[in-house]
């Protein structure tokens, strides 16, 4: 963890055996309600893309939601929701993607992306990348041209960074916790 950082881990609440023993949830709900600390944050996932044309960010449900509105209004970009199945009322294209136990699918508007437009995917936390890789799929599928992928947590053990490096993703993070 970088000493710049310090103020955020700090912000981030730590939940033992959730959502089940032995795993050490990352909360950032407490970051949320800091006013500075997410606003530092925000400013920090925005800082390498400010000045850039970046046309759309897509938050992934549900912190992604809150971050990437955020990322969104700072650079002036629009926002695409991507979400669970089910619950987005237009048109939608729908991606499946592994969990631990099992399959899911997530889905975002059709017309949300247009061909060729400048995409950051916002979230909270990378774990295995499972969610994130298959946002990243969609939006390409869609047409979108993904700068990169911005997170306020990396679990680096879980590998979720680089499998979305090893698709050509650039992955940013602002701390990074040990084990999961």
């Amino acid at each position: 963890m970088e000493n710049r950082y310090r103020d955020l881990v700090s912000s981030i609440r730590a939940i033992p055996d959730y959502p089940k023993p032995g795993i050490v949830f990352r909360d950032i709900t407490t970051l949320l309600g800091d006013p500075r600390a997410f606003r530092r944050a925000v400013d920090d996932l925005v800082h390498p893309y400010a000045g850039t044309k970046i046309d759309k960010i897509a938050g992934i449900e549900a912190r992604g939601f809150i971050l990437g509105g955020a990322v969104a209004h700072q650079l002036s970009a629009g926002f695409v929701p991507i979400r669970k199945k089910g619950k987005l009322p237009h048109d939608t294209v729908r991606i499946a993607y592994s969990l631990e136990y099992g399959v899911d699918e997530m889905e975002m508007h059709r017309d949300a992306i247009t061909p060729g437009e400048k995409v950051i995917v916002v979230d909270d936390l990378i774990a295995t990348g499972g969610t994130a890789e298959a946002a990243c799929k969609l939006l390409t599928q869609m047409g979108a041209d993904i700068v990169a992928a911005c997170f306020v947590i990396d679990l680096p053990e879980l590998g979720g960074r680089k499998k979305l490096e090893d698709m050509g993703i650039d992955v940013r993070t602002l701390v990074s916790f040990e084990g999961h």
